[in-house]
């Protein structure tokens, strides 16, 4: 598959899914979402695909949303936006519940929907120097479309510290967070990542697919419904007056007129 993502499997199944855009720090847009839930019908139907390492190509290991993407839904109608979070909401339930074991290798930083990314994966482990945040609050926003993932990741408890407040939080504290498995040094991601993969090249793949069915349907819900709720939870919060200005302070690259400044 071209494009947006990059997919290489080696002899043994294992699969590993590339966000291929560093010169836009893997920023997703609509090409990538699409290529991304396609990739993991095919990768989760795929019978020589043992275990999926979801990773990103440069610096960055997701920056959240495209600029060109977020403007269409700065101009985009109620109905189009709800479409659009959907259409984002069922990329990450298909990576979520891909039949697969999914390792997520996170060599840089990971912003806004780059945190729902690694939260769909089952285990993930990032760059020491990874740095982290929801930033959709600075934009009058809120990070709704990839939180039913994040909190089944993290717990309530845990996400509320991060969750609302679009600090920016280090590789320690995103361990700490449940987040991450762990935070190590760059050039021991590939060893690190290896020690995942090899135990579940000695098991039965239809036992660990069922496997992962079970912890999920165990875990919190995560259906239409709860997809619909999230998608009208974001069309409604795009609609006040301080996601416009939000918005349009980010674009115009100057402060909301909500932000609080030291005189």
């Amino acid at each position: 598959m071209t494009g947006t993502i990059r997919i290489e499997t080696d002899a043994r199944g294992v699969a590993t899914l590339t966000l291929a855009r560093p010169d836009k720090h893997n920023a997703m847009n609509a090409s990538m979402i699409a290529e991304l839930t396609k990739a993991a019908e095919e990768l989760g139907a795929d019978p020589t695909v043992r275990v999926v390492v979801l990773t990103g190509e440069g610096r960055s290991f997701s920056a959240g949303a495209d600029l060109a993407w977020m403007k269409a839904q700065f101009a985009a109608s109620r109905d189009e936006r709800i479409a659009e979070a959907t259409t984002l909401a069922r990329m990450l339930k298909a990576l979520n519940e891909m039949p697969k074991p999914l390792i997520g290798r996170v060599q840089g930083q990971a912003f806004g929907g780059g945190l729902g990314l690694i939260s769909v994966c089952d285990v993930a482990i990032g760059s020491d120097a990874a740095r982290f945040a929801f930033t959709e609050t600075k934009l009058g926003l809120i990070p709704a479309t990839i939180s039913p993932y994040v909190l089944a990741r993290m717990g309530e408890g845990s996400a509320r510290r991060v969750f609302m407040s679009a600090r920016l939080f280090d590789a320690d504290e995103a361990v700490s967070l449940g987040l991450l498995a762990q935070a190590i040094p760059a050039d021991d991601l590939d060893a690190a990542v290896g020690a995942e993969i090899a135990p579940y090249l000695a098991c039965s793949p239809a036992a660990v697919a069922s496997a992962k069915a079970l912890a999920r349907s165990l875990g919190p819900v995560i259906d239409e419904a709860t997809i619909a709720d999230t998608a009208r939870r974001l069309a409604d919060i795009w609609e006040t007056a301080d996601a416009r200005e939000g918005v349009s302070a980010f674009f115009d690259k100057r402060l909301a007129t909500f932000v609080e400044t030291e005189d």
